[in-house]
Parts: structure tokens; C-alpha cells; sequence
């Protein structure tokens, strides 16, 4: 009885391992990996006043590659500007060269500074903008204000 006991889970993990989605990197050959390839993706630019985040996707929102300007190196005030924005986003376009990325939809959220500087530099570095959507969110009547101050 022992014996069916620890055969009968072994099995149950061998046929859910089987069943697995195929992996982001496919196996060639002995040693030998390729990325799969993605040609159509989104890039999604937040630009605060603080800061500017780039992340590209693949069409499902897997995320390939992210890159913000603190990660690049810039610190304060200088991370929100449109230069920072134009390095961060050829930092992410560097590390999607692998996967084949050719044409992305934008969408921005934020009042940034690095909005457009980031857009423009996306077209700059070779991949070629399809649509481009403004995701900021807008408060319709949210929030009560705050009590007028009394001196």
C-alpha cells in the first residue's frame, strides 16, 4: 500500500508539469536559448512631477522591459526632465532588442515633463509608434475641498 501511495502524487506532478505553457525563452539545441519574438507591443509612459517611468510590453501586458530615471541614474529635480526621459527610454529599447520589437502603442499617464521628450524618443530609437493614448486619470467632482483657513 506504501508503494501506490508515493506513486500516485508523482504521477499528478508529472502530468501538471507537462501541461505547462510554453516558456518566454525556448531551448534550442544543447546550451542554446532564444527569446521569443514579439513584434507588436505597448509602452507605457508614466511622467509625474517627480519622476518618469517606461515600461514595454508585449500585447498580452507581459512586461519585457522597464526603466525609470532613478534607475538611470538621475537624482531630485533632474529625474522628471525631458532629457532623463529620452535616456530611460533608450535604456528599455536597448533591452528589448533581443525580443524583435518593431511597433508599439503608447499610452501616457502623468503631467510630466518627460511626456512627449519620451514619445519622440521612442520614434528615435527605432521602434515605430502606432497609436498613442492619454490615460491620465481626471477627477469628476472627487474629492471634497479642503475648509477655508481661518487667520
Amino acid at each position: 500500500m506504501d508503494e501506490k501511495a508515493t506513486k500516485q502524487p508523482a504521477e499528478k506532478t508529472e502530468a501538471l508539469f507537462s501541461e505547462q505553457p510554453a516558456k518566454a525563452i525556448k531551448k534550442i539545441g544543447k546550451g542554446k536559448k532564444t527569446p521569443r519574438q514579439v513584434t507588436n507591443g505597448r509602452a507605457y509612459i508614466k511622467a509625474t512631477y517627480n519622476n518618469t517611468i517606461v515600461t514595454l510590453t508585449d500585447q498580452a501586458g507581459g512586461v519585457l522591459a522597464s526603466a525609470s530615471a532613478g534607475q538611470a541614474g538621475f537624482k531630485g529635480p533632474k529625474k522628471s526632465t525631458p532629457y532623463a526621459a529620452s535616456i530611460i527610454v533608450r535604456n528599455a529599447v536597448d533591452k528589448v532588442k533581443i525580443y524583435g520589437l518593431k511597433n508599439v502603442s503608447v499610452f501616457v499617464k502623468g503631467v510630466g515633463s518627460g511626456r512627449e521628450a519620451a514619445i519622440r524618443a521612442l520614434n528615435a530609437n527605432g521602434l515605430d509608434v502606432v497609436s498613442i493614448k492619454d490615460l491620465t486619470p481626471i477627477p469628476h467632482n472627487g474629492c471634497r475641498p479642503p475648509r477655508p483657513r481661518r487667520v
